[in-house]
């Protein structure tokens, strides 16, 4: 047995040591730099404990019984490589957004986001998404999905802003009506097959009559579908995500839609392998690309653009999926881990943009070359790999679904290659659209007037009074005239000055993006051997039902599923033993 797999005991810790240190740093809220120390030690510990956790599950699935109950009575926290992957990944883009964070120094002087609120309930979002990426049955899922829920409403409402809280109040009830599905997917899967536990739902759900199969799936893809926001259940997000600071932004594009697309890949491939959705998701992938890029093509505020350019990239992902082998889903999860550094990477130079310039709209912006070369120079890197330019990542993992889809062959695939082609082409469109307007062109009598007078929404009454006048003056003085006091955006709050440890949490996921590319080889041998498991779904339900390394708690019952209750004896003759508290054993 691997060395590491006697530690498996740490796989709660991604959870507990975030929401531990949430309820730490909301004590000391009135000392912003221990909330801060308290924030980055957290997620520093817990970097170190998904790498320990990678190496683990390089060898073998581990697994741990919470409370020393085994399957199917118990919770099983589970790491193998998908979920290792994507915990390590998550905790990369977490660490650089709180250290953006801490660079940009929010304080409680600050009416854009008191660091009292901000860092608990940043914590708190992380041990949401390492409980959904951890754990071994839907229902706890589902309590990952709230967590998330419950945290982003916080975050993306920062401020209280009219803006604002019309984009929370979107998120929450499309969040919500998500949870709801997904809750009555549930019920219904308990009541048919009499668990929860995912390993124990891939032996049990091959048996149930295929209509009501057919019918359970399709809640969790709707459900999971609106988590991904995969077309037409996207419309939210960009309506949602702009509004938000540039850190809170970073971490709901980079990580937000990817817990989505990692249900739906245990979904498609552990709980229901033999699907008839598989065209369907095709289809939807394909449009999601093609909507999303076109969305993109017609915004001109660069937060909006990548908004879509998120949900179009989403497609690729789905894409992978839909054709279901083993080289498709290696190079959908591939392309979800480069996607998750790219986006989140990009909207933190965003808000590198905003603070500097005070707008995000391409009309507004000029010659960031020349006043902000750097910020220009990280724009190009991870433009070109979000277009998918080699040797990038995203040229690694748009190559592996385009040969994918060769191998496959069908209409659908070909289909999907060409959809991708198209999108490709067109990101490469808006990001040098953009690049154009905001970096290259020169001020001209059209353009000196730096208001980002499309974000008045974020503006109190008062405010936007004293915005108007300023408008006025300006335009009769023909000088430029910047929002520095006026708006509540973290931009204009702080426009013209940039602590250097924010360009450092960008630059760190870049030098993270391009470790990705130049170490392809076994990154990539990695994620290939993780679709094999996950195509297979031996693996990981011999993780959790197999009486070998299992951690702590072992029952008669493991490796036999339980028998429904309606088949159940009455009046059994051997009563099947229970385990009993703090035991390791029966």
């Amino acid at each position: 047995m691997n060395l590491l797999h006697e530690w498996n005991w740490l796989l709660p810790l991604p959870v507990l040591i975030p929401l531990l240190s949430a309820g730490l740093a909301l004590v000391v809220g009135r000392r912003p730099r221990l909330q801060q120390l308290i924030s980055v030690t957290a997620l520093g510990l817990s970097l170190v404990i998904g790498v320990i956790l990678v190496l683990g599950a390089a060898v073998a699935p581990m697994a741990l019984d919470v409370g020393s109950w085994a399957a199917p009575i118990g919770i099983t926290l589970v790491a193998d490589k998908l979920s290792a992957l994507m915990l390590l990944i998550s905790q990369v883009v977490t660490l650089a957004v709180l250290l953006y964070t801490v660079g940009e120094n929010f304080s409680d002087s600050s009416p854009n986001a008191p660091v009292a609120i901000y860092h608990p309930t940043f914590l708190i979002l992380v041990a949401g998404v390492s409980n959904a990426f951890l754990t071994g049955d839907l229902f706890n899922l589902y309590v990952g999905f709230e967590i998330l829920l419950a945290a982003s409403f916080v975050l993306i409402t920062l401020g209280g802003t009219r803006g604002r809280i019309r984009a929370g109040t979107v998120y929450v009830v499309v969040s919500l009506v998500s949870s709801a599905i997904f809750l009555t997917a549930i019920a219904l899967v308990y009541g048919a097959v009499g668990t929860v536990n995912l390993a124990l739902l891939a032996e049990r759900l091959p048996e149930i009559d295929p209509g009501t199969a057919l019918l359970l799936q399709s809640l969790l893809l709707v459900a999971f579908g609106i988590k991904a926001a995969i077309f037409p259940l996207s419309a939210w997000l960009p309506d949602s995500y702009p509004t938000a600071p540039a850190p809170v932004t970073a971490v709901f594009a980079g990580l937000l839609t990817k817990v989505g697309i990692y249900a739906l890949i245990r979904l498609q491939f552990l709980l229901f392998p033999q699907n008839p959705l598989t065209d369907l998701l095709g289809v939807l992938g394909l449009l999601t690309m093609l909507v999303g890029i076109l969305g993109a093509v017609a915004q001109d505020d660069i937060k909006r653009l990548l908004s879509f350019t998120l949900v179009s990239h989403i497609g690729y992902m789905v894409w992978g999926i839909s054709l279901a082998t083993p080289a498709s889903l290696a190079a959908a999860i591939y392309y979800a881990l480069h996607h998750i550094l790219v986006q989140g990477c990009l909207f933190l130079i965003v808000g590198l943009i905003e603070r500097h310039s005070g707008t995000t709209s391409g009309r507004r912006l000029s010659n960031l070359a020349r006043t902000a070369p750097v910020t220009a120079i990280m724009y190009l890197i991870v433009g070109f790999n979000l277009v998918g330019v080699p040797p990038f990542s995203g040229f690694i993992g748009k190559l592996g679904l385009a040969e994918a889809s060769v191998q496959v062959g069908t209409p659908m695939a070909w289909a999907l290659l060409a959809g991708g082609l198209v999108t490709s082409f067109l990101t490469l469109y808006v990001v040098v659209k953009f690049w154009n307007r905001a970096f290259w062109q020169t001020p001209d009598s059209g353009s000196e007037l730096a208001i980002n007078y499309e974000q008045r929404e974020h503006l109190s009454g008062r405010e936007e009074r004293r915005l108007r006048r300023a408008v006025r003056a300006a335009r009769t003085q023909r000088r430029a005239y910047r929002l520095t006091e006026l708006s509540r955006t973290e931009g204009e709050r702080g426009a013209g000055h940039s602590n250097p440890i924010m360009y450092g949490a960008a630059i760190g996921l870049i030098v993270v993006q391009l470790g990705m590319a130049f170490g392809a080889g076994p990154i990539y041998g990695y994620v290939t051997e993780a679709a094999r498991e996950i195509v297979g779904g031996d693996v990981y339900v011999e993780a959790v039902l197999g009486t070998t390394g299992r951690g702590e708690g072992i029952s008669n019952d493991v490796g036999t599923p339980a028998t429904p209750p309606w088949e159940t004896d009455p009046a059994p003759s051997v009563p099947v033993p229970r385990p009993t508290e703090g035991s390791g054993h029966d």
